[in-house]
């Protein structure tokens, strides 16, 4: 006699499982913006087989009930109105939890008051533009800023050089770069006797590099947005001959990226950055990074810190993700990526700063050997192990 009523039961306990499932359940909507096409897409790229990787290895592991859907953009390269237009998109019509992406700092700036507005938060995976953080509550960074490198790559070269020349391409990560280096040369007792600043489309970097072997210093300085650009400007320094004239050529890591290293030819031997990453470091993490990455793209790729970039930007995303069981906040997201801290990065010990929401680094002092018959960018003394951006130091103290 008890039977229909204890089926009923069950009943009633199933359809209310059922139901408290389809409540739990929740998908996550990220918008990834990236280059994809135009002189910009190697860069984009870099960060597509970032997500993707991370995606791969890692997409799974979510609470409960909970997804992730990655909608990824074509920005079609350093447009900010494009980059607006697409970001707005994302945002409106499909309701994205997160923004992340960019290759271009013009972009990320160009979307800065869109955030703000919408309440959206966004991870920069590679832009490295420091003073859009200052107004852009929404935004953080897992990156870098150029300060973080080209500063005490100044104070290095000063112990070594009296005089440096400086090349940097003509945006506002080359402004950084540049104010950066010649802070930290001229701290050390350096003379900066000049400094030219490279158009950003489709730059000729033989005029430019003409002039500063023209005024023979003991160094060049240089940042360009990595990619083809790298190897152009590596390509002029060696068609014009200033190694045979005694100039040395040092920069940030930008200058010898490790995806376009091979190509770029012995030239490189000696060139000297400092650095957050390189693919040829041996810390574990790292060799289990780039075994990883060359298994999924051809034993013959080596990742750059684009990739990176992109790593770390999906891995504080899926911290903030767990932390809220996927019912997402953006006021909850953006104190909990203030909190996000990965000791095992590729790249070492890296987190956000909670005061300015950009990224503490560690940062390397390295020098391209040949390795195993390969060149490669060997970090020879680790510099700090984790650096806030000193660009806003110095700017609280002006």
């Amino acid at each position: 006699m008890n039977l229909p009523r204890l089926s009923m039961s069950l009943l009633v306990t199933c359809v209310a499982l059922s139901i408290s499932s389809f409540v739990q359940a929740q998908t996550v909507k990220i918008g990834f913006l990236s280059t994809f096409s135009g002189p910009g897409a190697a860069q984009g790229d870099q960060l597509d087989k970032g997500v993707k990787l991370y995606m791969k290895l890692n997409g799974d592991k979510l609470p409960p009930g909970v997804k992730v859907e990655v909608i990824t953009r074509d920005d079609t390269g350093a447009i900010p109105d494009v980059a607006k237009r697409v970001a707005q998109d994302l945002i409106v019509h499909d309701k994205v939890n997160f923004l992340t992406g960019f290759v271009w700092t013009p972009n990320m700036a160009a979307i800065a008051p869109l955030t703000t507005e919408a309440k959206v938060p966004y991870v920069s995976m590679n832009a490295a533009g420091a003073r859009i953080m200052n107004n852009a509550p929404y935004m953080a960074r897992v990156s870098f800023t150029l300060w973080q490198s080209s500063y005490p790559l100044g104070q290095w070269a000063a112990k070594k050089y009296k005089k440096a020349y400086t090349a940097v391409t003509d945006f506002a990560p080359g402004h950084e770069a540049e104010e950066g280096f010649i802070k930290g040369f001229k701290e050390g007792g350096g003379e900066v006797v000049g400094s030219v600043r490279i158009p950003f489309a489709n730059p000729d970097f033989v005029p430019f590099i003409q002039r500063i072997k023209d005024a023979k210093p003991d160094v060049i300085f240089g940042f360009n947005p990595a990619g083809k650009a790298a190897t152009g400007m590596m390509k002029a320094y060696a068609d014009l001959d200033l190694p045979k004239a005694g100039i040395k050529f040092i920069g940030t890591g930008d200058i010898v990226t490790d995806e376009e290293l091979q190509g770029m030819g012995d030239v490189t031997l000696g060139v000297t950055t400092v650095h957050h990453y390189s693919s040829a470091s041996d810390r574990p993490a790292n060799k289990a990074f780039v075994a990883a990455y060359k298994k999924e793209y051809g034993e013959n790729l080596n990742p750059g810190f684009m990739v990176v970039g992109a790593w770390d930007a999906m891995d504080a995303i899926f911290y903030a993700i767990r932390e809220q069981n996927g019912k997402i906040d953006p006021d909850k997201s953006m104190e909990l990526l203030k909190k996000w801290k990965n000791p095992n990065s590729p790249r070492g010990s890296v987190s956000i700063d909670p005061e300015t929401r950009d990224v503490i680094n560690p940062e390397y002092l390295r020098e391209v050997r040949k390795v195993g018959g390969k060149l490669a960018n060997v970090e020879i003394e680790t510099i700090s192990t984790g650096i806030k951006d000193p660009m806003k130091e110095a700017d609280k103290k002006k």
